[in-house]
């Protein structure tokens, strides 16, 4: 139990330090977060990557004042579902009715004081990093009251913008060296995301989901980090860092998913039994997770340019696969069904991987009757024209503007 008191003294403390936290850079994503009255706005997204910063950014641009509370202060250890009575009462008492709330999930219970709150009239703003936020009880208690949305790390954009650099070559490969983790981008301290690859397995998947063996655990993301762009199959993995089952492996690709470290694509089928049954392509959500924690040897720019066009398009469009038949085809970008975006990344086209990356791009043209095509590459540009078919080849610079 936590009394009312010791509520208060915490949302006090906090919300010193939340306002005196900077306010850094405008994220893109403030322009699109939605704010409607009596529903909750639910906010997720990897850890670190500035999703209580956003709440502050939008605190000052909308709102006078909020209450805020971070419910992993362990000050608030052993929170239980009678104490939101407590909360509640401490909430009236302020005559604040815009609530920001960071990590409440982890208290059981906490979707009914939340549907309780929006019926009282409140504003109410939900951070969380794990994709699932919740799903299970969002889609029990607040059934068409909340709405979703994802914050990302930094993209190229914001990248550069914050350090302050020209759109060039240069800056680039400082985005791949780099990533997007605010923290990280500012200090370059790689201890910074070692700590955050722990905090985010142990954090929000071995205690969430109840994993004993965390060192097997961390193998397999290492492993899975160390192969961006890369096919992965459950199958294939049975047995490796003792792990027996290819469904608990499964399942572990699902809780890498949901925390945002890690991305599993499908290969596009009409056929979702197709889709599951066959292998995924993996990709980091962020690169600078991808430079600290990789055992990699090889220099993997290929990879990581195409890892870096995959968080723009993941960033963009809602659904996003891989095309393979006799030839391969890095992205089908797709929204509500519909093909959007048809694209092949590769660093530097030469004689000796023109016709492969060429033709797999066409060939996934012509499967979706799609008559325009992209080719993303380091810094190479032109234009190829086949019948009624056109593509681009540009530059990623070009290309993640």
């Amino acid at each position: 139990m936590i009394t009312q008191e010791q509520i208060a003294g915490v949302i006090d403390s906090q919300w010193d330090v939340f306002l005196r936290k900077d306010t850094g850079l405008r994220r893109d994503a403030l322009n699109k977060l939605p704010v409607i009255e009596t529903y909750a706005t639910i906010v997720t997204g990897i850890r670190r990557c500035g999703k209580s910063t956003l709440l502050l950014q939008l605190l000052k641009e909308r709102f006078s004042n909020a209450i805020y509370l971070n419910f992993e202060d362990t000050r608030l250890a052993g929170f239980e579902i009678s104490d939101f009575a407590r909360l509640g009462n401490e909430i009236i008492k302020r005559k604040i009715n815009v609530l920001f709330f960071d990590e409440i999930q982890i208290v059981s219970g906490w979707e009914m004081f939340i549907h309780q709150k929006l019926n009282e009239g409140y504003q109410i703003f939900i951070t969380g990093s794990n994709a699932s936020l919740l799903s299970k009880e969002l889609g029990t208690h607040l059934t068409g009251r909340h709405i979703s949305c994802e914050l990302f790390p930094f993209s190229y954009n914001e990248f550069i913008s914050f350090k302050k650099l020209e759109n060039n070559s240069d800056s680039l490969n400082d985005y791949l060296a780099h990533g997007g983790i605010p923290e990280y981008v500012k200090s370059g301290m790689g201890v910074i995301l070692n700590n955050l690859m722990d905090d985010i397995l142990i954090r929000d998947i071995a205690i969430r989901h109840s994993i004993r063996d965390v060192n097997s655990l961390r193998q397999l993301a290492v492993y899975l980090i160390s192969n961006i762009g890369n096919l992965v199959s459950a199958n294939k993995l049975e047995g490796m860092y003792g792990i027996k089952s290819s469904s608990t492996i499964l399942e572990y690709f699902s809780y890498l998913k949901d925390s945002y470290l890690l991305e599993f694509i499908p290969q596009f089928n009409y056929s979702l039994k197709a889709q599951a049954r066959n292998p995924k392509k993996i990709y980091a959500m962020d690169l600078g997770l991808f430079n600290e924690n990789s055992t990699a040897f090889t220099d993997n720019t290929g990879h990581k340019l195409e890892n870096a066009v995959f968080l723009y398009l993941r960033n963009k469009y809602p659904d996003i696969y891989y095309f393979k038949d006799k030839g391969e085809c890095d992205f089908i970008a797709m929204n509500k069904g519909k093909v959007q975006d048809v694209i092949q990344v590769c660093y530097k086209i030469e004689d000796t991987n023109f016709e492969r990356e060429y033709n797999g791009l066409v060939e996934a043209m012509k499967y979706f009757n799609i008559n325009k095509g992209t080719i993303v590459t380091f810094n190479q540009k032109d234009i190829f024209e086949e019948n009624d078919l056109k593509i681009k080849m540009i530059p990623a610079t070009e290309f993640l503007q």
